[in-house]
């Protein structure tokens, strides 16, 4: 026991030198590192955006969650982001049927150049179809009122097989990357959070994705899974990681007292991410979460270690990584899940 935790905390120090290039990698974000903030009350810091010398803010707003909060708070909602600095919108094509991306599109649409504006296509009953990926991205340009994505991601890749389809030719890669050289989308990624070894194999294929969005949060680490095995090569291959599942999917680590929500957000920042995808529901939660982000101060691998062992016991139930489906990611296929 005492190797395995000598070893893990070697892995924290180690990955937090590896990523240091996202929050230093100019003037700007070593300001933000020293904890001198910009002058905007509670403002988001940025972080470096993998490879790129493009800064993007720390916190993001899952598009999914403004789905479920009435038109007047999610309205609310979306001034309270410009204000604050969290202009990271996430969304995805199958959000709600598509009224997720309608929304956000309507409230955006007036001031669309001032949000970093994420969608996902979602073609696994396709099986990884161009012509639908393409199809699906023109639907996405419709619904968010908008002629280009900031970053389009291949959504929730839960199989083998479906990574096998994907880069197939003319497949949903294709589609990603040709959209990239059309000029619909600035950056391209991909998202999963069935099983390592299923984003592993799109790793290896060595394509040139800008982000991916992986859970990460203090029980998912004690799996051996995403924060362990995925995030090391995200960032020895400069893709930003964005985070996600930071409170187990559901808020019932925080709701039963695993962790607290500060915690949730302090051990998702400190490991060496781009932005947290953050599902709030309301502009309390958001300004809650925007302070937390302004006042962030990164975690000691001691502290984390420490984090990581109170919330073993929560690893062993699926109550608190509801998102997991570990049952047969080698073969077969899927609909898009909520990611």
């Amino acid at each position: 026991m005492l190797d395995e935790m000598m070893e893990r905390r070697e892995f924290l120090r180690k990955l937090g030198l590896t990523g240091a290039g996202i929050l230093m990698g100019s003037p700007l974000a070593r300001v933000l590192a020293s904890g001198a903030l910009e002058a905007r009350t509670q403002s988001v810091p940025l972080r470096k955006f993998g490879r790129h010398d493009l800064m993007v803010p720390a916190l993001g707003i899952g598009g999914h969650s403004l789905g479920l909060a009435s038109d007047h708070e999610a309205a609310a909602m979306i001034d309270v982001a410009l204000e604050l600095g969290a202009t990271f919108l996430d969304n995805a094509w199958d959000y709600h049927d598509g009224r997720a991306e309608e929304r956000m599109g309507k409230l955006i649409e007036t001031r669309r150049d001032r949000f970093f504006l994420m969608t996902k296509v979602c073609t696994h009953d396709a099986a990884g179809d161009y012509d639908m990926a393409m199809r699906m991205l023109e639907e996405s340009l419709r619904r968010l009122r908008t002629d280009y994505l900031d970053l389009w991601q291949w959504h929730a890749v839960a199989t083998l097989d479906q990574v096998k389809k994907g880069f197939a030719g003319k497949g949903v890669v294709d589609a990603l990357f040709d959209a990239k050289k059309q000029g619909k989308v600035r950056f391209v990624g991909f998202t999963g959070h069935t099983h390592p070894d299923v984003l592993l194999a799109v790793l290896k294929e060595k394509a040139p994705f800008d982000a991916s969005q992986i859970p990460i949060s203090p029980i998912e680490a004690n799996s051996d899974a995403f924060v362990r095995r995925v995030l090391p090569e995200l960032i020895k291959q400069e893709i930003a990681p964005l985070a996600m599942k930071t409170l187990g999917g559901n808020f019932a680590p925080v709701r039963e007292q695993m962790f607290s929500l500060d915690e949730g957000l302090q051990y998702a920042w400190s490991h060496p991410v781009s932005s947290i995808m953050s599902g709030v529901k309301s502009v309390q939660q958001l300004r809650q979460n925007a302070a937390l982000a302004a006042a962030f101060q990164p975690m000691a691998p001691d502290q984390m270690l420490a984090l990581e062992d109170r919330v073993i016991p929560a690893t062993e139930s699926d109550r608190f990584q509801p998102y997991r489906k570990w049952m047969s990611y080698r073969d077969g296929d899927s609909a898009c899940m909520l990611a």
